[in-house]
């Protein structure tokens, strides 16, 4: 791709309004050094310098198109707690809509913890409850979406199978958004039937558990299949140091190799690729040219510790540098 078309279509990119739904969480990121071993056990004792937080699982979708100017909107259910309450505070602060983000006695907020030391991840802690949205929940979330429908541009579904997108939720969305670009980042774990959107956005690994095909399956092969399957218009396979595959339903396969230089995380990789292609294709970008833009997003996205999300000036960058 061309400097100049990526700056055509960026340019774009704050003239969308875009609907992000699926689970929120809280990233909570425990900085600190190591310099001795336990006594206690054979582990690392890390003395804490710092500690910081970001909106994540799909808040982090919502932070990396706010990054280029979008108007963002967010669907989730969040619990009633501290850890909700800061969540809801870094939405604001990064001026996401979340009149859609419901409260749930129900739902605890899901709380992952990273452990940073001399810039390697130490250990995660997982705080959360598995449990399928209560259906006062899902009417609440569809009643307050629907009164601000008319505007979206985009939807993007991001699914870590935490129980927030139902099939109810899930229909009734898609009902709302008919004849709009419809993207998902689906999970192997929540068998939903993505049939009729725009595109899908799995990694390998769950491409090929969602096709129901042998791990030696080629991902062309594995592309056709799920495109049969979801009776989808184009599917976006990542494949991490082998770049991405886009198949659109009756084109030739596209491969765009991996443009990262140096991998640090490859935390919020697949939430930097499916927000900058959602927002490609909204712009108007053609599906190989919305591919590539979401590759050199994911690229510089895995040059960063933590879920960060990826600047319009780092990705004209590394479009500069590799055309």
């Amino acid at each position: 791709m061309q400097t100049k078309r990526a700056e055509e279509l960026i340019a774009r990119f704050p003239g969308q309004h875009i609907l992000v739904a699926g689970d929120v969480m809280l990233d909570e990121f425990v900085w600190g050094d190591v310099s001795r071993i336990s006594p206690e056990a054979p582990v690392p004792v890390v003395e804490v310098t710092g500690e910081s937080f970001f909106a994540g699982g799909a808040a982090n979708v919502a932070r990396n198109l706010r990054e280029f100017g979008a108007r963002v909107s967010m669907a989730g259910v969040r619990g009633g707690d501290d850890a909700g309450e800061k969540l809801a505070g870094l939405l604001r602060e990064s001026r996401i809509e979340d009149a859609a983000v419901v409260v749930s006695p129900e739902a605890p907020t899901i709380v992952k913890t990273r452990v940073i030391a001399r810039n390697q991840q130490v250990v995660r802690i997982d705080r959360e409850r598995r449990r399928r949205t209560p259906p006062e929940a899902e009417r609440e979330v569809l009643d307050k979406l629907a009164r601000h429908s008319d505007g979206w541009s985009a939807v993007i579904f991001s699914d870590y199978a935490k129980g927030f997108l139902t099939p109810a939720i899930a229909e009734g969305i898609c009902r709302l958004a008919r004849g709009r670009i419809i993207a998902v980042d689906p999970s192997p774990l929540n068998p939903l039937e993505w049939h009729g959107v725009t595109a899908v956005k799995p990694n390998l690994k769950e491409a090929r558990a969602a096709a129901g095909v042998l791990p030696e399956t080629s991902p062309e092969e594995t592309a056709l299949r799920l495109l049969e399957r979801w009776d989808t218009r184009m599917v976006l396979i990542t494949m991490g140091e082998q770049g991405m595959l886009l198949m659109e339903r009756g084109g030739a396969p596209y491969h765009t190799p991996t443009r990262a230089r140096e991998v640090f995380d490859v935390s919020g990789a697949g939430d930097t690729a499916i927000a900058v292609f959602t927002l490609a294709l909204a712009a108007g970008a053609a599906p190989r040219e919305a591919a590539e833009l979401a590759n050199h997003s994911s690229g510089v996205a895995v040059g960063k510790l933590g879920t960060a999300t990826v600047k319009p000036e780092e990705l004209l960058e590394s479009i500069a540098r590799m055309s």
